[in-house]
């Protein structure tokens, strides 16, 4: 099995920490949407980052489809879902809000390197509503702080997403202002599944 796709982009470097938390074992080829456009359509017409190719041969695309396949390979033990519909669904509420973190401030990047002069109405739009969701982030860790030593899918997508934007834009989002989400970043960030798989241009190598 194959993933494909730079780890600077916060989903590809997603599906490249949950694989090693469960135990699925992948080859990356570091490959840019950009740069290296054509090399890249030649595995996947779309180039969408990440693309996933199964041992098949069947290509995936879209972070959230690419974990839930690797759940069905992984041990039970080692699957990243909570089973019980509570804890599921303060799982799926804080997924939904790193999600949504992570995708207006990809956009803001986007917006910043093809159009560096962004149209300021638009750019103001996205970043309240990425405000709002780190906003409401803090406000779940608050109330049910995650663990490191238990972690599911909206914990890594939390500290993946955090550690994103503060590469990409701290400017836009204040760590002072979300001490909660800071914390759990810092530790997630020294974990070995995060640590072999580093935001930036580095190919994972099991």
């Amino acid at each position: 099995m194959k993933l494909i796709g730079m780890l600077d982009s916060p989903y590809v470097r997603r599906v490249a920490v949950t694989l090693q938390l469960m135990g699925v074992r992948f080859e990356h080829q570091s490959l840019s949407v950009f740069s290296t456009f054509d090399q890249f359509r030649q595995i996947n017409p779309v180039v969408k980052a990440p693309t996933f190719l199964a041992d098949d041969g069947t290509v995936l695309m879209d972070s959230t489809l690419i974990v839930q396949y690797a759940e069905a390979l992984a041990m039970p033990s080692s699957r990243l879902t909570p089973s019980m519909p509570a804890e599921l669904l303060r799982s799926l509420r804080v997924l939904g809000l790193a999600l949504a973190a992570c995708d207006k401030g990809v956009q803001l990047v986007y917006e910043g390197m093809v159009r560096p002069t962004a149209h300021q109405p638009w750019a103001e739009r996205v970043t309240v509503q990425l405000l709002a969701a780190f906003d409401a982030l803090e406000a779940e860790l608050r109330a049910h702080p995650l663990s490191v030593a238990a972690l599911d899918h909206a914990g890594v997508m939390t500290a993946v997403t955090w550690h994103f934007m503060q590469q990409m834009l701290p400017q836009v989002v204040d760590a002072s202002r979300y001490p909660l989400q800071a914390e759990f970043s810092r530790q997630a960030e020294a974990l070995p599944a995060f640590r072999a798989a580093p935001h930036g241009d580095s190919t994972y190598t099991a």
